[in-house]
This record gives C-alpha cells, structure tokens and sequence, in this order.
C-alpha cells in the first residue's frame, strides 16, 4: 500500500515501502495547474502508484514526467504513464534524451538546456545536470526556483521505512546506510570521481529548504547543510585513497 504525504504546499510524496529489500522508493507529484510526476517509479509498481495518484488527480491532467537518470526505479513504468496522460512530456537533461529517452519513450522528451525552465502554475522548475552524481553520465536534479524544493534523487540514500519528513539532520543514517552498501555486493553504488564534491558545492550554493529524496525520509531546513555534509561523507566512504567497505568514520 502507497502511503501519501504533503511535504510542501500541492507536492506530495507517495511512498512504497518493500520489505523484502527494507527500502522506501518515494514519488512526488506537484499538484498545479500543470501537473508534475517526480520518479515514476518500476513497471510492476505502476498500478500502486497510479491508484495513489488518482486520489490526487486525474492522471490524464499528467503534464510533466521527470526523473534523475535512466534506470528502472526512477523511469521504468514511463511509458505507462505517457499512455495515460496525452498531454504528457518526459522531461530530463540533454544527455539523456539523446541516449536513452528518444529510443526509449513512446514519444520525444522534452530535453532542458542548462538556461531553460519549466512552468507548472505556481511552481518553475530547472533541470540541474549533474553526471555521475548520483550515478549515470545522464543524471540530474530537478529544482524548483519558487520555494527552493530539490528533487535529489538517490543523494542522502536511507534504508528502512522512516517517516516522510524530517527537521533533524539525515547524515547519520546516509552515512550508515553508504557504509552498508560499500561492505556489500552493492559497492561502488555512488562513483566518486574529481567532479562530485564540485557538484555537491553547487547544488548547495541553490539554498534548499526541501530536500525530495527516492530513498528514506524527505528534509525541511537548511539544505545546504545537508549536502555539505553528504560531500564530507562522500569524500571519506569513497574518495580518493578509500577501498571498498573503509572509511575514515
């Protein structure tokens, strides 16, 4: 069963917990006149979330459809989404229009230059491209400039079925749940390469004060703070020197 939160006025998180996996994956509707789907979550979850969906909204009303990078949690059920709503654009960044969405979708995507944005009533949205971080050359976050809401994707990753949002500090258990994966046969889950920590600087420099997350409990505060901290995590679990499974934590 779904689980629905409003996070922020008209954005909801529509959560599906697996505890087969113990994980969370999170889906955010914007509620406007132009709505707008966040994660579409996997083909087979289709049907959960789309019941969940309805109680919000028609999902034929669908304008937007975005996501950070090509892999199955965050677009696999796309083309079902695109066949509900007509009107419908999937949205990403350049790169993954070109090499993935335009074979992949059932129409064209709407691919966001660095200088464009998109308008969904109340709410404008920029497409942040930032390659590898999490994960994928195609990877990006979606911003809203009008109340500073980042879509962030897999970045502050918690496991277990916590609450939809939180005031107080996610580090402790993004560190946790990073140190986890490295110790697994999921290491090298977050690629770390000589760009991460820039990419981390910037997205802070936006100001956040509502950190969306796929994976975990959502942040209201000082976002900056936390992807500061999520660097420093970054840089001591994976950077330069660290082998998989150690940390100087």
């Amino acid at each position: 069963m779904a689980t629905i939160t409003e996070i922020a006025p008209d954005i909801y998180r529509i959560g599906l917990y697996v505890p087969e996996i113990d994980l969370q994956f999170n889906h955010f509707l914007v509620r406007d006149e132009e709505p707008l789907l966040f994660h579409t979550g996997y083909r087979r979850t289709f049907g959960d979330v789309a019941q969940a969906l309805r109680t919000m909204i028609d999902p034929a009303r669908l304008r937007y459809v975005s996501f950070s990078h090509f892999e199955s949690d965050e677009c696999g059920s796309l083309n079902e989404w695109l066949a509900q709503a007509p009107r419908a654009e999937a949205v990403c960044g350049v790169i993954g229009a070109m090499v993935n969405l335009n074979d992949f979708a059932i129409r064209p995507a709407r691919a966001l230059t660095p200088e464009e944005s998109i308008h969904t009533g109340r709410y404008r949205f920029r497409f942040i491209s930032t390659p590898h971080v999490p994960h994928g050359w195609d990877a990006g976050v979606l911003f809203e400039e009008t109340e500073h809401t980042l879509f962030c994707s897999d970045l502050l990753h918690q496991w277990g079925d916590p609450e939809a949002l939180m005031e107080t500090s996610l580090l402790d258990r993004a560190r946790e749940a990073l140190i986890r994966i490295e110790a697994g046969p999921l290491a090298s889950y977050v690629p770390y390469t000589a760009h991460t920590g820039r990419i981390l600087e910037d997205l802070a420099r936006l100001g956040p004060r509502l950190l969306a997350t796929q994976h975990g409990s959502s942040f209201r505060g000082d976002g900056a703070e936390q992807l500061r901290g999520l660097s420093e995590i970054w840089s001591n679990v994976l950077g330069p020197g660290r082998s998989p499974g150690s940390s100087r934590f």
